[in-house]
């Protein structure tokens, strides 16, 4: 489907062309708002912790995803300029800037601010030269009975080829001489990536675990002499290609590229800024990376895995905790626990807005119930991302072998989950669950639930659509919304996209949904349309947009085409946004707004004013190509009004003066205003205070 339709394409001629901010400098805007969080101290010390980690491993799927595929085109010749501009290789030297930049700043906060502020709380991340004698005997021993069984030391001269180094692994470059010879030698020791990061050498002091090998190389390298040693960590491109037209087996096809991804081209070398020349030149070497992709900075490397020290059980040093709570109108059909999911969809639509609603008691005792309901004679599934132990899967495959039909639309291809997925695809093939991928050449991304029962009425069917996974375990950090109905229409579209999933039924129309690669980008583009149609005859207007990332330029154009007609427009998004806000003449009638907290924000929902009668989308599209090019997305109308109220007062409050939220600036520059109101805090106290009443 092309980006942009002819009618679009002639509208976007008299927009300026810088009009789209760089998506990859933005991303990086995003992750730097997250190093924020680190940095605040008004934050609780073990979440500040978090962030720290979560700032690492979010830059590791950047590097791993982003920056190899900017390498890959221009190694490959069809690197073409980015809808900013930019060519790839000038959005590459921006990236390292910006990169290096925040990699500093990141080390600066760890040992200026959190390493200081946690031994403050007792809690200390010593290097070894700070153990205590007997803290040191104890690690030597421990060293000797579980890590050095599991080590292996490997030489580097003309028998020993440079070893391969996987992807994100942790190593130590170490320099070794032979006294008897003289001769220096090169070696690799790889750390263990299934032991501890931090190994707890105390209660409450935890030493890297590089540290404790470093000390006892000489046990790895019996009669030589040991000169030195570096940690350094490699990033690979692991970004997974299959091309389903040409693999008789989708599975096996992703099974081999998944055994590919280890090999990928190095895209980044981090060491410690204590590493001698002579060792980071023969690594730059045999990995071939250029200087540019050399990260130097003060150790321990790989500060993702601070998430073990942040999940530390001091509750005094986190956020104060949260447990979910039924919805209200699940508490309501609740005779006894659990609820009856199934007879409150029959007599209303119910919306659910996790985590502040359970997504256990919700969901999950949805599909539970169906699977262990005799009226209940078939479940329809998709599955994107879901847990390792998870009940989603046990109440399918307790569904199949009570011989109900089952489909479930498992996508292989999550980025990073695809070996957990094909682990799910077998498990569930096996129970006699009908497994299927989708579409050949689209990821399967909507959120989507079916139940078909039969009632005293006969045959009805339940929906659940939703923007986030089928993951309790995350549902407890994400923010989504999801749609509980048994309404016939939706039912009817469900039923119908569902078919063309599993079967051969055609791209057909909708009642309540708006189908990607089908209608996303058509539809609301029409809807943005016709809120400018509605300001023009004075009508009541105005567009605002929840979402992940906003990179679409068609469906951006018609923003800023709605922002010039004098169109009011509301953009909350949490991570990558290309839309400049506030250009006179162009979008200063645009205002974007970015809120992290401790719950990820990750629903999208879309309203329009639509002349006084608002009109409000929930679903799993982003306004980025890939979901609405290459992905199957869902979006349903919110029909009953006081959910339609539920979700606008959402942007209410976001976009209040009062609520504290990053604020977008024309330039790409995000300002955070410190308000008296934090939307996450205030949506838990709403939920709270209705599960009261």
């Amino acid at each position: 489907m092309s980006a942009k339709g002819k009618g679009e394409q002639e509208e976007s001629t008299n927009l300026p062309a810088d009009r789209f901010l760089d998506r990859e400098i933005s991303w990086l805007s995003f992750n730097e708002r997250v190093l924020e969080l680190a940095e605040d101290p008004t934050i609780p010390l073990l979440e500040r912790t978090r962030f720290l980690a979560i700032f690492s491993s979010n830059l590791d799927e950047f590097f791993m995803v982003r920056v190899a595929g900017l390498k890959r085109r221009l190694a490959t010749g069809i690197a073409v300029k980015a809808a900013s501009g930019h060519h790839p290789r000038a959005v590459l030297g921006g990236i390292w800037d910006q990169t290096r930049a925040l990699v500093h700043r990141q080390s600066r906060c760890l040992h200026d601010h959190i390493v200081v502020d946690l031994a403050s709380e007792g809690i200390e991340i010593p290097r070894w030269a700070d153990l205590t004698i007997d803290e040191a005997d104890a690690t030597t021993e421990l060293f000797r009975t579980e890590i050095f069984p599991v080590l292996t030391p490997l030489a580097v001269d003309p028998a020993h080829p440079f070893p391969y180094i996987s992807g994100l692994s942790l190593n130590l470059a170490v320099v070794v001489r032979n006294p008897q010879s003289g001769t220096e030698l090169f070696a690799r020791v790889k750390v263990p990536p299934l032991l501890p990061r931090f190994l707890q050498v105390s209660p409450n002091r935890f030493v890297p675990l590089e540290d404790v090998i470093a000390e006892h190389l000489q046990d790895l390298f019996p009669g030589m002499e040991i000169l030195q040693h570096h940690s350094f960590r490699v990033t690979r491109n692991e970004d997974v290609e299959v091309e389903e037209d040409d693999a008789e087996n989708l599975l096996d096809a992703l099974e081999r590229e998944l055994n590919r991804r280890r090999f990928g081209p190095p895209v980044r070398l981090e060491v410690e800024n204590t590493m001698d020349p002579y060792v980071l030149d023969l690594l730059m070497r045999e990995l071939e990376v250029t200087k540019d992709e050399v990260f130097s900075v003060q150790g321990p490397l790989d500060l993702s895995g601070l998430q073990a020290i942040a999940a530390l059980p001091r509750e005094d040093l986190k956020f104060p905790t949260f447990l979910p709570k039924t919805h209200p109108m699940l508490a309501e059909v609740e005779t006894s626990s659990p609820p009856d999911v199934i007879a409150a969809m029959r007599h209303r639509d119910i919306l659910l807005h996790h985590p502040y609603d359970s997504f256990a008691t919700s969901v999950q005792r949805f599909l539970e119930q169906a699977a262990a309901d005799p009226q209940v004679l078939a479940i329809k599934q998709t599955l994107y991302r879901t847990s390792g132990d998870s009940p989603i899967v046990d109440a399918l495959v307790d569904a199949a072998e009570a011989g109900k039909q089952v489909l479930a639309v498992v996508e292989i291809k999550a980025r990073f989950d695809e070996e957990a997925n094909i682990t799910w695809a077998r498990t569930l093939e096996q129970a006699g669950v009908h497994v299927v991928y989708g579409l050949v050449g689209l990821k399967t991304h909507c959120k989507l639930s079916m139940v078909v029962r039969r009632d005293s009425d006969g045959l009805r069917r339940y929906t659940h659509i939703g923007t986030g996974n089928y993951h309790p375990k995350t549902a407890r950090n994400y923010e989504d919304f999801g749609l509980l109905t048994a309404d016939p229409a939706v039912g009817e579209d469900v039923a119908d996209l569902f078919n063309q999933l599993s079967g051969y039924a055609r791209a057909t129309d909708y009642e309540r949904l708006l189908v990607a690669p089908h209608s996303v980008r058509t539809g609301l583009i029409k809807r943005i349309h016709r809120e400018i149609d509605n300001h023009k005859k004075g009508l009541a207007s105005g567009i605002r947009i929840k979402i992940n990332a906003i990179v679409d330029e068609a469906c951006i154009d018609a923003l800023y085409l709605a922002s010039q007609a004098g169109v009011q427009v509301e953009i909350f998004v949490r991570g990558i946004c290309a839309v400049r806000p506030g250009i006179p003449g162009l979008s200063e009638n645009i205002k974007v707004r970015s809120i992290l907290g401790r719950f990820l924000e990750h629903s999208r929902a879309f309203v329009f004013n639509n002349g006084g009668d608002p009109e409000v989308w929930i679903g799993s599209a982003d306004l980025m190509h890939r979901n609405l090019d290459r992905r199957v997305e869902a979006l349903v109308r919110i029909d009953n009004p006081a959910h339609v109220l539920e979700v606008s007062e959402i942007f209410d409050v976001a976009f209040a003066d009062t609520t504290t939220a990053w604020h977008l600036q024309g330039d790409g520059q995000w300002i955070r205003r410190i308000g008296e109101v934090d939307l996450q805090e205030k949506l838990i106290a709403t939920h709270t205070r209705r599960q009261q009443l």
